[in-house]
């Protein structure tokens, strides 16, 4: 994979579900000024891009963060913890695309339906996920470049939408600079609340270090191009926030799981383009949830292989080569998720979305502070080098996001306090396993000192 595709793999990666839905929620928090959260985020995300990409151009290896964990720390209950975090946030950020699915269809059909409505439908859709999933999905880079195209388009769309209701005076260009936060929160908590939302929408741009083995030179093309895809991305998301803003009043963005359609049908009342938002936006999140749905069954199909969770989780349906136990329980904690977040919040796109840059940035800390620790191992090849300075600038960022300081809703750690300790459910079992096979084993031969000696499948 060349440099051109591979930018366009990490565009398609970030955009998605995040400036779809949560244009309205990240307003909500500070008023016009909705660009400055996402600025932030993308400077947060910058930080830890160097990071990886030291990372990525040291050790070329599909495996991300989790092998960077291990590297620097050796301790597998941790790489395990933060593997299973990067599962999470997948499950949360499908979670978040039901959601968007169902309210962009309600909207594409004219249908007025309510919170019960919407969860059904966004649970439907997830069981069309899942049977999709099971039947084994290999979407190719080729693919990719055109369901990047697709989701660009409708943000495209958005932005010419507004450049022209702005350049025909239809549109208020003095809210955009204008902050309104909630009468609880200073600026500059609102911003850093806002951009715990906003950086929902960044996110992704991590995946592509997994695309290392498939890239030609990677040491040499990776830092250019994805440092390129971020900033692309940036302008995008800078420039629809504030076309949003400019068109459609903050209390209205802030009422509606469809913002970006409210932009369109405001700047563009007698075009019949704003009834193909609507459907775009499906496109764009159903992709989101999928790719992350392949995942996340992946992900828990090869921690099993490793023996870190219960074997039932690697089984692989005899037809159709896929690890279906995986996918069901996935998908289960989907289904419970979406329901659970319904009943329990009134904002369940905000919850969700959170809760996956909540898992993800608590992730990145760790990635952060790896690249520091594992700067005393030397590698035989060249390799790109992030400064101290912005890897604990990275670190403390990702940090302070993760805490309540920062303004996050108590539900999102919750949420995601509950899916870590389904992890740690699911693990117990297994090591009390290994730990008993070990002792047995050793008992009959004295070479094996440890659980690092016992072959993942020798576990009974």
């Amino acid at each position: 994979m060349g440099p051109k595709l591979l930018l366009l793999f990490i565009i398609g990666d970030i955009l998605g579900t995040g400036i779809y839905v949560l244009t309205g929620q990240v307003a909500a928090e500070v008023g016009g000024a909705a660009w400055v959260p996402f600025l932030v985020a993308f400077g947060v995300a910058f930080l830890t891009a160097f990071s990886y990409l030291e990372h990525v151009t040291k050790y070329p290896q599909a495996a991300g963060a989790a092998l960077y964990v291990q590297k620097a720390f050796g301790v597998e209950f941790f790489t395990f913890t933060v593997a299973f975090a990067v599962m999470c946030s997948g499950i949360t950020s499908a979670s978040t695309a039901a959601r968007a699915f169902a309210s962009n269809l309600a909207a594409g059909v004219n249908w007025e339906a309510g919170n019960t409505e919407i969860m059904l439908v966004a649970l439907a859709f997830m069981a069309m996920i899942m049977l999709v999933n099971f039947r084994g999905v290999g979407e190719s880079v080729k693919a990719n470049v055109v369901l990047t195209a697709v989701e660009l388009s409708g943000l495209v769309l958005v932005i010419l939408v507004g450049f022209y209701a702005i350049a025909g005076g239809n549109a208020d260009f003095s809210r955009v600079v204008a902050f309104e936060t909630p009468d609880d929160k200073n600026v500059f908590l609102a911003i850093t609340t806002a951009t715990s939302l906003a950086f929902f929408a960044m996110v992704g741009f991590e995946d592509s270090v997994n695309m290392a083995e498939e890239c030609q030179e990677p040491s040499k093309i990776f830092p250019k191009v994805m440092l390129t895809g971020l900033g692309l991305t940036a302008v995008i998301y800078v420039f629809v926030s504030v076309c949003a803003v400019a068109l459609v009043p903050v209390g209205d963005l802030a009422g509606t799981d469809t913002p970006l359609v409210l932009v369109v049908e405001r700047g563009a009342p007698d075009v019949p383009i704003k009834d193909i938002l609507p459907f775009i936006s499906m496109f764009a999140v159903a992709n989101s949830a999928l790719i992350n749905m392949m995942m996340a069954s992946r992900l828990l199909y090869g921690m099993s292989r490793q023996g870190v969770l219960p074997p039932l989780l690697a089984k692989v349906h005899p037809k159709r080569q896929t690890p279906y136990i995986a996918i069901l329980f996935t998908s289960s904690l989907s289904f419970a998720l979406i329901a659970y977040v319904s009943n329990a919040s009134t904002d369940s796109v905000a919850i969700l979305g959170g809760t996956t840059a909540l898992l993800l940035l608590g992730v990145f800390a760790v990635v952060n502070v790896a690249v520091l620790i594992l700067r005393r191992d030397r590698v035989d090849h060249d390799h790109f080098h992030t400064s101290t300075t912005l890897a604990v600038l990275g670190a403390a960022s990702c940090l302070y996001l993760v805490t309540p300081m920062s303004g996050r809703d108590p539900q999102q750690y919750e949420v995601a306090g509950l899916l870590l300790a389904v992890g740690l459910i699911l693990s117990v079992p297994t090591a009390l396993m290994r730990t008993a096979f070990m002792r047995r084993e050793s008992k009959s031969d004295p070479r094996i000192k440890d659980s690092h000696d016992v072959p993942p499948h020798k576990i009974p």
